[in-house]
């Protein structure tokens, strides 16, 4: 029985970070190939899926997922994750596919957990120990590689990805540590299903639902309705279970499959030109996820 659970974990995690991989490669068709407003997906995602996911929450806690809205402490927490949160990990990586690929831009992203690692170091005010110095030195030899290619003077990248990529990877570190006192008192499907709303709803603001900007024919119907239902609501239902059946660092090791899939797809399905350097950089930023989930 445990090893048929520990099996289900691994196909569950797995299943959510090749969704997340391809999802980032469809959104680069829908902005490139069919000129899908960034802005207008953002909004549009985080409306659809926030919604979804409460949903499902509404069918698993019942009515308990308005209570987050009874308290003051948890009210400002989850309107700060809403809009700082999760705009700031969801517009800034879809807006370095937008001026880049989907595979420089998930794997930039993926410098999150060493920006994670370096936040509790200072917060702790001590130095950091080998294990965190060998890693942060490699997700900044991997990133150093993937951008320049080993020439200093020269990006591999546009700027704007670039900017935008590192941007990503702050936005994914104040989304992992900010809303931990929420998501202990809620549990993940309220607290993200709410910050998705309240993110849509603010983005709004910003770019409308209803102005569409783009190319709309059949094929966009599927490519939107992954990246929504695919990329985003079955991926992110499918790694909250299978933290019931693995631990927080196995799962964090498995998810490393979420770049690999983006780049993979990138090259096959859109001809992303990714060279043995690029790649040697890729494994060099994954490699810092190895090394900090180790105990």
């Amino acid at each position: 029985m445990v090893i048929q659970d520990r099996t289900k974990g691994i196909i569950l995690v797995l299943t959510a970070a090749l969704f997340w991989g391809i999802s980032g490669t469809v959104s680069q068709y829908l902005f490139q190939g069919l000129h899908i407003s960034t802005e207008w997906l953002t909004t549009v995602r985080l409306l659809s899926a926030g919604l979804l996911l409460l949903i499902i929450a509404y069918k698993k806690e019942g009515k308990r997922i308005f209570d987050i809205w009874t308290t003051k402490a948890d009210i400002v927490g989850i309107v700060i994750f809403g809009v700082v949160g999760m705009i700031g990990v969801q517009y800034t990586y879809l807006a370095a596919i937008t001026h880049g690929n989907a595979a420089t831009a998930t794997v930039l992203q993926y410098l999150g957990p060493a920006l994670v690692t370096g936040y509790y170091v200072l917060k702790a005010k001590r130095l950091p120990n080998k294990k965190e110095v060998f890693a942060i030195i490699l997700a900044l030899v991997g990133t150093f590689l993937l951008v320049t290619h080993g020439n200093i003077q020269t990006l591999s990248i546009s700027k704007a990805a670039f900017i935008w990529g590192i941007i990503s990877a702050f936005g994914l570190a104040f989304y992992t540590i900010q809303p931990i006192p929420l998501l202990r008192r809620w549990g993940a499907l309220i607290v993200v299903g709410w910050g998705m709303v309240i993110g849509g709803f603010v983005f709004s603001f910003v770019h409308a639902p209803w102005q569409f900007e783009g190319e709309w024919y059949w094929t966009t119907n599927f490519a939107f309705l992954f990246v929504v239902l695919c990329g985003t609501v079955l991926s992110f239902y499918s790694y909250l279970e299978s933290l019931k059946y693995l631990t927080a660092s196995e799962t964090s090791l498995l998810a490393c499959a979420e770049p690999l899939s983006a780049a993979i797809t990138a090259v096959i399905f859109l001809g992303v030109a990714f060279s043995w350097i690029d790649w040697i950089g890729t494994l060099f930023i994954l490699g810092t996820i190895l090394i900090l989930s180790r105990k």
